[in-house]
């Protein structure tokens, strides 16, 4: 079955039939034993009745049977298995051990015997005028002046048998009847617990066809699973929303930023070719380069947004710092340096991917000082980029970390990269495990700190 409400109602229809059946079965088993117990209890009443009698004296030939032989039919047997007495119009009885013969016995001088305390049981058959029934009986041992006899005296099992066939019967008939009630409520019960689901579907098929993401499934207004459901489809949406509007932000911003160097690049070769006295070759260059720079972190940010993991290996950050400062020949402003060696997991040349734009920041922005530590804190690595330019203002401190944001005045290739070290810096990071903030330096200016797990 496709449905999930047909699956459910049959489901806990067979589990209700199955648990009725159980019951039903048990019932009938506690009802039946009840009942035999109570025709053991009837049997075992008449038979101590005639063992007392036995026991007082009384001859074979005189006891007093009961009369309604058909309800309590008796037999006493003596030792050698003769029967000394039986009731009236027996004409056979089994499951008492004797055959249904009646022999009746000398009376002798009365003297007092006793009555066994306990009674045996088990089923047999009775004919009396010509019509067999099934009986319980019950045997109790009793003595007296003509010797041991055992005393079998039985009641009917056809009440047990009518009222336990009544009650399988009833039940029989009723099962039916509830089964198609546990069904049909199921039924309903379950269509009005997935209605909002349906709702839910109709809408984000209409999402997808429309490609619309600012629509939103409806939430209803419980607080069951159903709603759940609803309301993290919702922020799924949202999310969805926000990943593809960053998207179409970054693809917009990238072409604004190609664009100027291609151009630029490209009225430099077509002046070349024209006339190649007025050749700018070092601006040419410079357009190469700032492409080349931007097409790598353009290639490492879609990197980093499928979900790409850092090497996992050992990097000594002190010693990286090290070997990055002193690779900066060019810089116009000397960075002092102070680490203590810490190591942590990660990549090593994304770390140092990290470092250099943190530098190059600093670079850009510093006035006569940048300086570089690297410590231990509990078990994180801490290290800072600290310089004494006009540092960063507070309500822009979460906004210089987002793609193609720059707080320079001017766009121009003089004035900084692209806005996107800053970005990537805290991009990797996150991927190591680590944060990535700025505040005030003490030497007045910004200060980065990066925070990574010792291991």
């Amino acid at each position: 079955m496709s449905s999930v409400r047909a699956r459910t109602a049959l489901g806990a229809t067979l589990v209700v039939a199955l648990a009725l059946v159980v019951a039903g079965v048990a019932l009938l088993g506690v009802l039946r034993g009840n009942l035999v117990d109570q025709a053991e209890l009837e049997a075992e009443v008449s038979a101590r009745s005639v063992a007392s009698q036995i026991a007082g004296g009384t001859p074979f030939g005189k006891l007093d049977l009961p009369d309604d032989t058909e309800e309590h039919p008796v037999q006493v047997v003596d030792e050698e298995g003769r029967v000394v007495a039986i009731g009236e119009d027996i004409e056979a009885i089994g499951g008492t051990g004797s055959p249904g013969t009646k022999v009746v016995a000398g009376g002798g001088e009365a003297e007092t015997g006793e009555v066994g305390e306990e009674a045996a049981y088990s089923t047999g058959d009775v004919t009396v005028d010509g019509d067999t029934a099934a009986y319980r009986f019950a045997a109790v041992k009793a003595s007296g002046p003509q010797g041991e006899v055992t005393v079998y005296a039985g009641a009917p099992l056809a009440t047990e048998a009518a009222t336990v066939a009544g009650v399988r019967d009833a039940m029989l008939a009723a099962l039916p009847l509830l089964l198609l009630v546990v069904g049909g409520v199921t039924w309903l019960v379950t269509r009005r617990a997935l209605r909002p689901v349906e709702g839910i579907r109709r809408e984000m098929a209409a999402i997808t066809a429309s490609e619309d993401l600012t629509r939103r499934v409806p939430e209803p207004a419980t607080r069951d699973e159903v709603a759940r459901l609803a309301r993290t489809t919702n922020e799924t949406l949202a999310a969805l929303e926000a990943s593809v509007e960053r998207q179409r932000r970054f693809v917009a911003d990238a072409s604004h930023e190609l664009r100027s160097p291609i151009a630029s690049l490209r009225t430099q070769l077509e002046v070349a070719a024209a006339h190649p006295e007025l050749l700018d070759l070092p601006g040419a260059v410079a357009d190469t380069v700032r492409l080349q720079q931007l097409a790598a972190d353009l290639l490492l940010l879609a990197r980093l947004d499928a979900g790409e993991r850092p090497g996992q290996g050992r990097v000594d950050l002190a010693a990286l710092v090290r070997e990055e400062v002193a690779q900066r020949v060019g810089d116009r402003v000397p960075v002092r340096v102070e680490a203590e060696q810490a190591e942590v997991d990660g990549s090593r040349g994304q770390l140092a991917r990290v470092l250099g734009n943190l530098l190059d920041n600093a670079q850009r922005h510093a006035e006569a000082a940048v300086a570089v530590t690297v410590r231990r804190e509990g078990r994180h690595v801490v290290l800072t980029v600290a310089d004494d330019g006009a540092g960063v203002p507070e309500p822009e401190r979460e906004r210089i970390f987002e793609r193609f944001v720059r707080l320079d005045d001017a766009r121009s290739r003089d004035e900084g990269g692209a806005g996107l070290g800053l970005a990537i810096a805290r991009d990797v990071a996150v991927r190591h495990g680590g944060t990535l903030t700025v505040g005030r330096a003490p030497l007045g200016g910004a200060l980065f700190v990066l925070r990574l797990p010792g291991g």
